[in-house]
């Protein structure tokens, strides 16, 4: 990926007038970070989309319910999780470097070496259907614990706060599906030190609104860059026997939500974003910006994602049938990035070239989620 010219403004288009299996051509914005975040520049494209079917209606997009993991907790729980969580996720997140594994080298300048980009798609229902199979099996153990401690005073959390997001099923997709590959490629280092950064922002606070809302003083989603890191370890394979892999799924699953979880009940999230501004403000654009490099080139992978709409959206009367985006530039061998698009989530994968097989990697994801979607269907029948 060539840099954009320094003489030019900070973004390009590209028309590629090539026809494929899935398109009869593709349009590639190409957008610097300066610009904004990727909640920000996901607003400027939508300005200039429109809903393919009725461009005088608005474009929908699938509603956000914010869990409230402290609701059912006492306080002294509450204290001492937090100030734990944070000081961990700080302090990790800082100090530890990951392992060499098959998924990551650890050389210098990745960001401006060759890359290998792969896309999976999956439907939405059937996440869902995982999302319903596992998260009423899940609270109704859990809640039955609940009961049972509640003299005790150790509050677990309510049936609503245990149920399993759809976020939960992709991480822990992306996590299994990382650890199969990894496995396969080198077993002796199955047990690595593995880390995601999730790339947070820290202003998205609803659904989006319009470019012209965001650019007013004093608005509730300002534009620009309001970014924060959330250092999320990836959880290791109980077994290293193929044979027990799809038993264990679900054990993977619940690991997976469990440190999930635990990051909602931390302020690092908050703790980083105020120390990036502090960096940005006295040590300038560049500290904050070798912070950040830092901080990822010690980590495996980094995760991002985006809503899309709900309806089909059209570019000057050009129906749309997908879309993915990517994240250039970033000293790691593995970036995951996601966006949900009419009933369908969109993975995509940057890949270092050289060091990840691709098409083995993509496998592992889907065998990942077929292990997970098997294995909620024998949980329910059992349930039965």
């Amino acid at each position: 990926m060539e840099r954009l010219p320094q003489h030019k403004p900070l973004w390009e288009i590209h028309i590629i007038k090539y026809p494929t299996t899935n398109a009869a051509g593709t349009v590639i914005f190409k957008l610097h970070q300066a610009l904004g975040d990727g909640f920000s520049l996901m607003v400027a494209l939508l300005t200039c989309l429109q809903r393919a079917d009725n461009p005088s209606l608005p474009l929908t997009f699938p509603s956000r319910r914010r869990s409230q993991p402290w609701k059912s907790e006492n306080f002294v729980t509450k204290v001492f999780s937090s100030v734990f969580n944070t000081i961990s996720d700080f302090l990790n997140g800082n100090l530890e470097e990951d392992d060499q594994t098959p998924i990551r080298s650890g050389n210098d300048g990745i960001e401006f070496k060759p890359i290998a980009v792969s896309t999976m798609t999956i439907s939405l229902d059937r996440i869902k259907l995982i999302k319903s199979r596992l998260g009423v099996v899940r609270s109704s153990c859990q809640l039955r614990t609940y009961i049972f401690l509640r003299s005790l005073l150790y509050i677990k959390s309510t049936w609503n706060e245990l149920m399993l997001t759809i976020n939960d099923v992709l991480t822990a997709m992306i996590f299994l599906g990382t650890r199969l590959y990894i496995q396969e490629t080198n077993k002796s280092l199955s047990k690595a030190r593995g880390t995601a950064i999730v790339l947070l922002n820290t202003k998205m606070m609803g659904n989006y609104t319009s470019v012209q809302e965001m650019i007013k003083l004093n608005s509730k989603l300002p534009w620009g860059n309001h970014l924060s890191l959330l250092h999320v370890p990836i959880p290791k394979l109980l077994t290293n026997s193929e044979e027990q892999f799809s038993d264990n799924a679900l054990d993977f699953v619940w690991k997976t939500q469990k440190i999930i979880r635990s990051k909602r009940h931390s302020l690092g999230i908050h703790l980083t974003a105020g120390f990036l501004e502090i960096l940005n403000k006295f040590g300038g654009h560049e500290a904050a910006a070798r912070y950040i490099r830092n901080t990822l080139k010690k980590s495996s992978m980094i995760i991002s994602n985006m809503i899309g709409s709900v309806e089909q959206m059209s570019l000057a009367n050009h129906p749309v049938k997908g879309l993915y985006f990517l994240v250039f530039g970033s000293p790691e061998g593995l970036d995951v990035t996601i966006v949900s698009y009419m009933g369908k989530v969109r993975i995509a994968f940057k890949m270092e070239k050289g060091l990840i097989d691709p098409p083995k990697f993509k496998s592992c994801m889907e065998k990942s989620f077929e292990m997970i979607l098997e294995a909620s269907e024998k949980t329910a029948v059992q349930k039965n």
